[in-house]
């Protein structure tokens, strides 16, 4: 078990867009958007299983979530999470003036985290949210 480089790719999902309808608080939302999409092959390389957490890391920052399998990604090498408050910790602040960060092609690595927890919602935004 090690890390895996891969291309992170964000949007929408109707699985997210649904749990969205919940409430941001909601356990519905925090199923929704608080996971990876990963190729079989790649779960393979971090010697896991789908329901395993791991931790996906970019230079702007690391997250724990649930590994699932691809539904989405049909290459290894790339990973999947939706829109919301996780992957925002992995998306760069710099827009090149644009306005808008880039979601899609980030460079990533993805590692087996077993024994860390997910933090649900309410956990997350006290801790990376809050007071900034």
């Amino acid at each position: 078990m090690g890390k895996v480089k891969v291309l992170l790719i964000t949007g929408r999902s109707m699985r997210q867009g649904v749990g969205k309808e919940s409430g941001k608080a909601s356990q519905k939302y925090f199923e929704s958007v608080a996971f990876c999409e990963i190729h079989p092959k790649d779960l393979e390389k971090l010697g896991i299983k789908p329901g395993a957490n791991v931790k996906v890391s970019t230079k702007s920052g690391s997250i724990v979530v649930k590994a699932m399998p691809a539904s989405t990604i049909d290459e290894e090498g790339k990973i999947f999470i939706p829109y919301g408050p996780y992957v925002s910790l992995l998306v760069d602040a710099e827009t090149a003036s644009s306005g808008m960060p880039t979601f899609k092609g980030l460079e990533a690595y993805i590692e087996p985290a077993l024994e860390e927890k997910i933090l649900n919602i309410e956990e997350l935004v006290k801790k990376y949210y809050r007071g900034k």
